[in-house]
């Protein structure tokens, strides 16, 4: 009996849709030994006339095919770089989205960096493993074993963070700093968890929106754990630093990884846990093609590895309370804890006249003053700079940029107007409407608001947090904090008291999600408060400022889902945005049509072309994805005909699809 040829099944590094797919491969004899699942190749590719880069996904009997298969050119590396259950991983999420796995793999696999390879390889023996610490999960604000139970038995949970800020313990592991640390108390709650999963000698990743919430979990996770079991997968690594902590994770020990968005396609051996913190955050969209959200990411992920998922957050997003109410996931709720003390307070013009100079009502300020006694205080402002707007001093109008249309602004008191978009200096401006040469400042910035306060508290210190001054910590001593939402720094002992300043201007903008980010931002901003401390929310009324009085953002969400299920709005139901040239929109739009539980909005002009909006059930998105791939597909293939490639020149499809978009849909 003779044994069967193997072929290697090869996918190719090429950004055709086209070729979204595995090619066979005969293997030279020179090569059957290094060849296995997971390696780097280079392999002929005809229909380029080039040699492309490859991944061999698996090994497979020789098939039917008649003819001479093409032979592999060479081995790349040995190392196995793309495991296996990442590939199922970025082959579901990529036919989900109507997108290329080719994609999914260029996020999930590094690019290779041969010194810091050869160093891994030439040390994987001698490296010992350091011992996994059997450290108690309990955690005091939860039900008595909750945290054991649910990694045991790999629940879904929608978890509802501890809106206050602790001292962690001193560092018990040896390269760890030193103590003192004040962290957020949803970072230890993720560190509890992933001590859990460490001790059933499985892994955890956990992904967390940026570099500020990164820092605060893994300074949890070095109180409890050694250095060695904590692996850091960030998009701010240089490119060998993340190409060695790609490697440690392919090492097979269990490991706690700790990343953004990208961290969900992580290796990870035995995974017991996928946790997102905030996951309603942007940053957790991916922004790539085919823009798979890091929550669903991890949804597919855990229905492929069944192991424990958690949503951890202080205010729900609708997503995660669609999934609650479908009973997907449970919710773990704190059974006893202190919620922030938030006041609603309405912008009234001031009666003090100190009150006045800093445009808050009388009653923040008279907080503010009396905290300011003890400690640091936190004043949450909507912009950076010093007026995120100028308009024409004579007709009121918006200033734009001569260049790109974009508005102009400035950073400080004294800095010349400049566009906030392109960045260009508006010298000689002058109004498009009425001729003026003259600019009126309008709105407040963090630098603005800071020079008004530093006029209202006079002798107070006043620190700017923003994205031009990135601070990440503050000590106990008085000052105010003036910081834009999500540049908040943590307070050694948590702030004295909050004031969440122009809530009416970031209400006014015009987006699907803006009730729920704003319930967010004030959320996460007023569980930086220390306990009792007052937490001011100035001109927000009606539901959003009753959520934050009786710390109920669960219930807004669920109203905010209702709402949208009236109004087939996602995500009640999933849409997708169709974007290219008029004739290959509706000729996908076709292809959706006659599918039941579908709806189509538009298509309308774009700068782009023209854009239609497909909205369908969660039960249709296999179908009505396969049915807009195919057309993209055949938007290439079709273009590719029209339009002789010249040598070295990539054709790029001329119908975009994004999955899952909810931009389009302004209140």
């Amino acid at each position: 009996m003779t044994t069967p040829a193997i072929v290697a099944r090869v996918l190719v590094d090429s950004p055709l849709p086209q070729l979204d797919r595995l090619f066979d491969y005969a293997i030279p004899a020179s090569m059957a030994e290094q060849v296995a699942p997971g390696i780097r190749v280079k392999v002929p590719l005809r229909s380029a006339g080039r040699i492309a880069d490859g991944i061999v996904i698996e090994l497979a009997p020789e098939g039917k095919y008649a003819g001479i298969l093409s032979e592999l050119e060479s081995v790349v590396s040995t190392v196995r770089v793309l495991a296996p259950e990442v590939w199922a991983l970025a082959r579901r999420v990529s036919e989900r989205a109507a997108g290329s796995a080719n994609d999914v793999v260029r996020l999930a696999v590094p690019k290779r960096q041969v010194r810091v390879e050869k160093a891994w390889l030439a040390g994987i023996d001698a490296s010992p493993e350091a011992p996994v610490p059997v450290v108690p999960a309990n955690d005091p604000d939860y039900a008595a074993g909750r945290i054991e139970e649910a990694i045991a038995s790999g629940s879904r949970l929608a978890v509802d963070a501890v809106p206050r800020v602790v001292e962690l313990p001193g560092f018990p592991f040896a390269g760890s700093p030193a103590g003192g640390r004040w962290v957020g108390r949803w970072a230890t709650t993720m560190a509890a968890a992933a001590t859990q999963a460490l001790a059933k000698g499985g892994s955890a990743i956990l992904a967390v929106p940026d570099y500020r919430d990164q820092e605060q979990l893994v300074a949890a996770l070095q109180a409890v754990l050694p250095p060695e079991r904590i692996v850091h997968l960030d998009a701010r690594q240089s490119n060998p630093d993340r190409y060695r902590a790609h490697l440690a994770c392919l090492s097979g020990a269990p490991l706690v990884i700790v990343g953004n968005r990208s961290v969900v396609y992580a290796p990870a051996a035995n995974l017991q846990l996928i946790a997102i913190w905030d996951d309603g955050d942007p940053l957790h969209g991916e922004p790539l093609s085919p823009y798979v959200h890091a929550r669903d990411a991890a949804l597919v992920r855990q229905e492929l590895q069944q192991c424990s998922l958690w949503f951890v957050g202080h205010a729900r997003s609708t997503e995660v309370e669609r999934l609650v109410e479908l009973g997907f996931l449970e919710v773990l709720s704190p059974e006893r804890t202190r919620f922030p003390r938030v006041v609603p307070t309405a912008q009234q013009p001031a009666q003090d006249r100190f009150a006045a100079m800093a445009r808050i009502p009388s009653t923040a300020w008279r907080e503010a003053r009396t905290a300011l006694e003890s400690g640091p205080v936190l004043v949450q402002v909507a912009r950076p700079g010093f007026a995120p707007r100028l308009s024409c001093t004579d007709c009121r109008q918006s200033a734009r940029c001569r260049k790109c249309d974009g508005p102009l602004g400035t950073r400080t008191a004294r800095s010349i107007a400049a566009c906030t978009w392109c960045g260009v200096p508006a010298a000689d401006w002058s109004c498009g409407t009425c001729g003026g040469a003259r600019l009126t400042l309008v709105g407040q910035g963090s630098v603005r608001t800071a020079d008004e306060l530093g006029r209202a508290f006079p002798g107070a210190r006043v620190i700017v947090a923003d994205g031009e001054h990135p601070i990440l910590h503050v000590d106990a001593t008085p000052a105010l904090v003036v910081a834009t939402r999500g540049a908040e720094p943590i307070a050694a002992g948590g702030y004295r008291a909050v004031l969440l300043l122009d809530g009416e201007r970031m209400l006014a903008r015009e987006s699907l999600r803006i009730g729920e980010d704003c319930l967010r931002w004030w959320a996460n901003a007023a569980a930086l408060a220390a306990a009792g401390a007052p937490v001011i929310l100035v001109g927000v009324g009606g539901a959003l400022a009753s959520a934050m009085a009786t710390w109920r953002p669960a219930a807004y969400a669920a109203s905010e889902l209702a709402d949208r299920r009236r109004l087939r709005f996602p995500p009640a139901v999933r849409v997708a945005t169709v974007t290219g040239s008029a004739d290959a929109v509706e000729k996908a739009l076709s292809s959706v049509t006659e599918l039941a539980g579908t709806d189509i909005l538009g298509p309308v002009d774009t700068e782009d072309g023209v854009r239609a909006i497909v909205r369908f059930d969660y039960g249709r998105g296999g179908e009505v994805a396969s049915a807009l791939r195919a057309e993209v597909i055949r938007a290439a293939t079709a273009r590719r005909k029209r339009v002789p490639a010249t040598p070295g020149s990539v054709t790029l499809p001329t119908l975009r699809i994004r999955f899952d978009d909810t931009e389009p849909f302004i209140e």
